[in-house]
């Protein structure tokens, strides 16, 4: 991975009650020797691989004007990140949810892009046996649970300052609070809304394929072609390019896919990420509540799934042999 670290700082916030968190913050960088090198490495592949959220600075950003002083040489990045360390302190103590960490700063190049990358890392325990089959604690960072990160493409924001898409950040497995408190410490609000791009883009292929009128069987093909694409895009970690959507779909009438989607004012990027969940829909149909949970494929609606829109009932012809006879144990049918 040509991944390579430009400079990074770690602090810490300690929670000592209810009320307080503790900060602590080194006097020097932090020295980029082969484990913080892979610790990074670790970290900017855990965070590509997850669906993140787009945002932008606003306008009284008081980080972002820190960054922009920071990035000119007028401040540098050590006090940078011990100034930002507090902001992010008082705004984490207004939270009954607050948690310390382990604070990371990190300025690095991957690909010719530049980044910064801010998280909260949690410490977790656990145990090893040493050369002498000893054992004994051991503590380390929970890097593949971390959901308090955003990472600002600075590549991006500078050269783009209109975008809104240059500040990704995880909304967190904790809810929406934990994007808000972030947010509001990063001075950042919501942009680019990656999960409407893709309903979007959903609707728009229904639409498309309803004005050609195709049949049943015709609309899902169609569909599963462009599930197959985004989720290629997806798993090679690239955006959907409607562009290179179009030309995968054979176009319908006189008009491809592209023109159809500008013409109809659908509103899309031309570049976007892909959503797995929002995606999914292309090929299934999926819903809980109530404890009930659904999933079945597309296909089978009309076909072994009908749906009575009056009566709000779904029929279910041929069940799977497992759930048939977890039906009859507890009926006593079998």
């Amino acid at each position: 991975m040509s991944l390579d670290i430009n400079q990074i700082a770690l602090h810490q916030l300690i929670k000592r009650d209810e009320q307080m968190l503790e900060l602590v913050l080194r006097d020097s960088l932090l020295p980029a020797t082969e484990a913080v090198s892979e610790m990074m490495e670790e970290l900017h592949r855990v965070y590509s691989a997850k669906n993140k959220a787009y945002g932008l600075f606003n306008e009284d950003s008081e980080l972002a004007e820190a960054l922009r002083l920071c990035r000119k040489g007028e401040n540098d990045f050590l006090a940078f990140s011990r100034a930002a360390t507090g902001r992010l302190r008082d705004e984490l103590g207004k939270y009954p949810f607050a948690e310390g960490g382990i604070v990371l700063f990190s300025h690095y190049r991957y690909l010719a892009v530049e980044y910064l990358l801010v998280a909260v890392l949690s410490s977790q325990s656990s145990m090893r046996v040493n050369e002498e089959l000893d054992i004994s604690s051991t503590h380390y960072l929970d890097i593949n649970h971390a959901d308090i990160v955003a990472r600002i493409d600075l590549t991006e924001w500078e050269t783009n300052p209109e975008s809104t898409r240059y500040l990704t950040f995880l909304r967190g497995r904790v809810g929406r609070k934990v994007a808000d408190f972030f947010m509001d410490f990063l001075g950042a609000s919501v942009g680019l809304d990656t999960k409407a791009q893709n309903r979007g883009l959903l609707q728009a292929v229904d639409d498309y394929c309803a004005d050609a009128s195709l049949d049943k069987n015709e609309r899902q093909s169609y569909r599963q072609q462009v599930y197959s694409y985004c989720n290629d895009q997806l798993q090679a970690g690239e955006e959907i390019a409607l562009s290179d959507l179009s030309q995968e779909l054979a176009p319908l009438g006189e008009k491809s896919f592209e023109e159809f989607t500008q013409q109809q004012g659908y509103e899309l990027e031309e570049h976007f990420p892909a959503d797995r969940s929002t995606l999914r829909q292309l090929t299934k149909y999926a819903g809980s509540g109530g404890g009930l949970t659904l999933n079945f494929d597309a296909m089978l609606l009309g076909e072994r799934i009908f749906w009575d829109p009056m009566t709000d009932t779904l029929t279910i012809k041929g069940t799977p042999p497992n759930l048939r006879d977890q039906l009859q144990r507890a009926t006593g049918s079998k």
